[in-house]
């Protein structure tokens, strides 16, 4: 009889190690990032009174009015345009052309801002030459874990300069940001081929 509960153990044992044979074994899982849902693509006019240029942006986007601009009269005319459902910030930045030299300036601003700032991350950057019925300029499309992929600059060579950039609110990464960029990046293209200046 002292012997009775553990006879009850060995037989209980193997039933136990029976049933436990049948549960599902799981393999570690991939790495893998979220699944990103995306809006439909739709736009919107941005066209306020005193800016020098209008151009439509999406409908899941919001302009905020930059307040960190250096003084000058061209900052009243800084925008962010803010995409909340991706922690995405185009920064947009405008000068007005005073001479030649200040244009060719302008114009090595926006190269330097490109490729000094992030020729030691990116794995690669190509630019492309950007024409509009009433602009020309450069888009920079840079590889790797950079700060920004997408970057650009527009002007009439006269009077109005325009520079666009897309952040993340996050630290960057190419794989999990690739498809993101890749959906806001046409975004940014219909920016550029909207734009008109006043």
């Amino acid at each position: 009889m002292k012997n009775r509960p553990l006879i009850f153990f060995i037989c209980l044992l193997p039933v136990c190690l029976l049933f436990a044979c049948n549960s599902n074994y799981t393999v570690g899982k991939k790495k893998g990032y979220f699944r990103i849902d995306f809006p439909e693509k739709k736009y919107q006019q941005f066209d306020q009174p005193g800016y020098p240029y209008t151009f439509e942006y999406p409908v899941y986007a919001n302009i905020v009015k930059d307040t960190t601009f250096f003084g000058d009269k061209a900052g009243d005319w800084w925008i962010n345009i803010d995409v909340p459902h991706f922690g995405g910030r185009i920064y947009v930045s405008y000068k007005e052309i005073r001479s030649r030299k200040n244009l060719d300036s302008l114009i090595n601003d926006g190269f330097k801002m490109a490729y000094k700032q992030h020729e030691d991350i990116s794995t690669g950057i190509t630019d492309s030459v950007i024409k509009t019925p009433v602009a020309e300029g450069i888009y920079f499309n840079l590889a790797g874990n950079t700060a920004t992929a997408n970057q650009f600059f527009l002007t009439d060579s006269t009077k109005h300069f325009l520079r666009g950039a897309l952040y993340f609110n996050t630290t960057p990464n190419a794989d999990s940001l690739g498809i993101v960029n890749d959906f806001l990046k046409k975004d940014l293209q219909h920016l550029i081929a909207t734009l008109k200046w006043k």
